[in-house]
């Protein structure tokens, strides 16, 4: 922190903010947390989940569009973490 010409406190660390990615439920192919844009929902990919033909096969059908952003490669993050993450990315978490 450091005092700029008014008195006022300025934080002196950089954020980094990055763009999280978005992408549908076919589309899926990596292993991590990813919380739908619309609803607020998070789901939770393990990459056992991802090996074509293994159980649990997860399957959503949808009149709408359903986007998905992933939050982290990390399928076990904490939920608080995982709220935090969705709420600085302005989604509202459901969850």
């Amino acid at each position: 922190m450091t005092k700029n010409n008014e008195g006022m406190t300025q934080s002196v660390q950089g954020s980094h903010r990055h763009a999280l990615s978005e992408i549908t439920w076919e589309a899926i192919d990596e292993p991590g947390a990813y919380v739908e844009r619309g609803s607020g929902d998070l789901y939770r990919f393990p990459k056992e989940a991802l090996i074509p033909g293994a159980s649990p096969s997860i399957v959503k059908e949808s009149r709408g569009a359903s986007v998905l952003v992933k939050l982290t490669d990390d399928p076990f993050v904490t939920t608080f973490k995982a709220r935090l993450l969705a709420a600085q990315n302005n989604i509202e978490p459901n969850f």
